[in-house]
């Protein structure tokens, strides 16, 4: 994928009309996935004075109450693109006035963060399913100040590999979108100016107990955004065919449904800008006070 590509596979209207309906909370396996990428956090020494979280009401409200617990003392961004979840969102956070906990506690913001306003950003489970992550990945890299850093996860090629081949067999169009791999996200992390990006990838199995169940925590996770997916509604019998593929083909010897979710975590930072010494070289005004400021900041 080219730095000024889209996703070939991904319908841009598909995915706008699922950020706007999609559940006002967060699935199982994203909590699950935020709890691990948390794990990640004790390499990290920098402690943010500030941090946003993106898309937080899907990605992890739990989760974002253990980090606030975990930077007690530091500001916070809540970043959700709708109206409806930034709502959601704020009577989750909300606290009695009179609640001691409320006249200690760091601000927190339901609003997207300014440019340059926070040392982390915390995006879990939401690049998969952008439009354009590129312009994604731009928005985050302006959000953070030099130095600051980026944590995120995703899912990656092979989830839901079993379905795909079910759906295949069948000669079905495809269960869902292509999912980018974790190579050509440090590619494109590079490309938007992050630096030093660390890539991680591990691959969570789940199982259940009936097809009933498993298609129920698929919808809940996301739709399928495959411009060649099917046209038009499907009836009960569609259904009974793909549950009656699903109990013979992902069926192991205890008779519950397996699933494979690869899950990508991501770590990068916003390194300063460089001067490009040429012919005719260009810098503005802000970038030149921020390097000169850090130059002072480090001279013995």
């Amino acid at each position: 994928m080219t730095s000024t590509s889209r996703p070939p596979t991904l319908d841009p209207h598909a995915v706008s009309r699922w950020q706007r309906t999609a559940p006002l909370a967060s699935p199982w396996l994203h909590e699950e996935v935020a709890s691990r990428m948390q794990d990640r956090l004790q390499w990290i020494k920098l402690k943010p004075q500030a941090w946003a979280h993106w898309g937080a009401l899907r990605g992890g409200m739990q989760a974002h109450a253990q980090l606030a617990k975990n930077y007690p003392d530091s500001s916070c961004f809540i970043a959700e693109a709708h109206v409806e979840r930034a709502q959601v969102a704020s009577k989750i956070i909300a606290k009695p006035w009179w609640s001691p906990s409320q006249w200690r506690a760091a601000p927190m913001r339901v609003e997207m963060p300014p440019p340059a306003s926070v040392d982390m950003l915390w995006a879990n489970m939401a690049l998969h399913e952008s439009a354009d992550p590129q312009a994604l990945l731009a928005q985050w890299h302006q959000a953070l100040k030099v130095d600051g850093f980026l944590m995120f996860s995703c899912l990656g090629p092979d989830t839901a590999r079993e379905l795909r081949a079910v759906y295949a067999r069948l000669g079905w169009p495809p269960a869902g979108h292509e999912l980018t791999d974790m190579h050509d996200w440090g590619d494109m992390l590079v490309q938007t100016g992050f630096a030093e990006p660390v890539m991680d990838m591990e691959r969570i199995t789940l199982t259940y107990e009936t097809p009933a169940r498993l298609l129920q925590e698929l919808a809940e996770l996301g739709r399928n955004f495959h411009p060649a997916r099917f046209a038009g509604l499907r009836g009960r019998q569609w259904k009974a065919q793909l549950e009656q593929a699903l109990a013979t083909e992902l069926a192991g010897a205890d008779g519950r449904l397996s699933l494979t979710f690869e899950v990508i975590y991501g770590h990068a930072l916003k390194a300063a800008p460089k001067i490009k010494v040429s012919a005719l070289s260009a810098v503005s005004i802000d970038d030149m006070r921020r390097m000169l400021h850090g130059s002072a900041g480090t001279a013995g």
